[in-house]
């Protein structure tokens, strides 16, 4: 949907603190964004069933649904998460100074118009399918020209890479992204015969010329890659062929023919006729592709805290009537359980019993595991972490459940001496 669907993906919802001092909802609303530009801070209930329309409509329900129905709550949810995000990133923009003139408005509708409908009709057909007014359209063409001011505006502001993160990069991947690993050309002939690949191997000792291994190759081998190719393979890595095929090639010297070698694929005679030393791209030859890698992470980095920021500010100044509120609201009390958790895991005794799937009962830093952060990782790698212990396996261990294989428990506290 080129105007109902949110342009605002960049801005993942994140979970919003409880508020404290929460100011009084006007009669007639359903929320306020304090702090918001213009008249944008007051949410009506007007204002709200209207874009409860819309959701509606771009969900294919042909009527609203009241209150008491589920689907209402659902798009009661998406509606005040759509208001929120056109309120929350016009606010943002205003604070960092982006301003879009009504010239850049009308050539980007113009363009979207162009771009996604055919004629002018259609274009109205769609407005009026999905309940939307030449305001609405404004609106959603100048969150989108924001979004995308915002974004570059972000990137700009993103710390560069320094010469030395470069360097830094450019050593920690050196061995794995920037070497040409030495390599072989050969020659090889297979045939599951092993009279037959003796009958190869004394057809190419009397003539070893490229044209004599094109027709011995033709008559003997039973390699579909290397056959119609004189027996040619090129560019071949150690440890990549299967054994003992692999440290044969690679022991053989250049232009000796030797074989036949018993392998998986069948009788094989072999000769090297071309070494490949190893091959180190220098920093300059790779610096910009560097630079480019650590740019595009920094930006990264840099966006995410920026929306963390962005979510944690607004969230806090959006305050919802006690029948709208919902999880990005500042007064939305939680109940501290993830919302994709089944219920069964919060039940004193749940019927069949807890699931498997619970999360661990208080949230858990992960840590990166030491020695695994480098300039390729910057995060390291998440330290593996214990299962949850069986309930009953500790008393069953003698209380050493969950330490490590091969772990010695501490000694039992003697008792008090009487």
């Amino acid at each position: 949907m080129i105007f109902g669907a949110a342009f605002l993906i960049l801005f993942v919802i994140v979970a919003i603190a409880e508020g404290v001092g929460d100011p009084s909802i006007p009669s007639g609303s359903v929320a306020i964004v304090e702090d918001a530009p213009g008249d944008l801070e007051d949410i009506t209930e007007a204002r709200f069933d209207h874009a409860l329309a819309q959701a509606a409509a771009q969900a294919g329900v042909k009527k609203v649904p009241k209150p008491s129905d589920p689907q209402y709550e659902e798009l009661k949810e998406t509606t005040l998460s759509g208001l929120f995000e056109s309120i929350w990133l016009q606010g943002l923009g205003d604070e960092m100074g982006i301003t879009v003139s009504d010239e850049e408005l009308a050539a980007e509708l113009k363009k979207v118009k162009k771009e996604s409908f055919k004629s002018e009709a259609e274009f109205k057909k769609f407005l009026k399918e999905q309940k939307y007014t030449a305001a609405d359209v404004d609106e959603r063409i100048l969150l989108q020209k924001l979004s995308t001011e915002i974004q570059e505006q972000v990137a700009e502001e993103a710390p560069k890479p320094s010469q030395g993160e470069i360097e830094n990069y450019y050593e920690a991947a050196k061995a794995t992204q920037f070497t040409q690993p030495a390599t072989r050309d050969l020659r090889l002939i297979v045939n599951k015969d092993e009279g037959k690949a003796k009958e190869a191997l004394a057809a190419l000792e009397k003539d070893n010329t490229a044209k004599n291994w094109a027709k011995v190759a033709k008559k003997y081998s039973e390699d579909a890659a290397t056959k119609a190719k004189g027996g040619k393979q090129e560019a071949v890595q150690e440890g990549t062929l299967e054994k003992p095929l692999d440290e044969a090639v690679f022991d053989a010297p250049e232009g000796q023919i030797e074989g036949p070698i018993d392998a998986p694929r069948g009788f094989t005679v072999i000769e090297v006729t071309n070494s490949n030393p190893e091959n180190v791209q220098e920093l300059k030859a790779v610096e910009s592709q560097i630079e480019s890698t650590l740019a595009q992470r920094n930006e990264q980095e840099y966006f995410a805290a920026f929306v963390a920021g962005f979510n944690s500010t607004w969230g806090g100044r959006t305050f919802c009537a006690d029948d709208y509120v919902v999880e990005r609201c500042a007064n939305f009390e939680g109940n501290g359980h993830p919302a994709t958790a089944p219920p069964a895991c919060y039940e004193e005794d749940p019927d069949g019993g807890r699931p498997e799937a619970c999360p661990a009962p208080v949230f858990q830093l992960i840590p990166a595991l030491p020695g695994s952060i480098t300039p390729l990782e910057p995060q390291g790698k998440p330290l593996a972490q214990r299962p949850q212990p069986v309930p009953g396996a500790e008393e069953a261990a003698g209380g050493a459940a969950g330490l490590p294989e091969g772990a010695v428990p501490p000694p039992a506290e003697a008792p008090p001496a009487e």
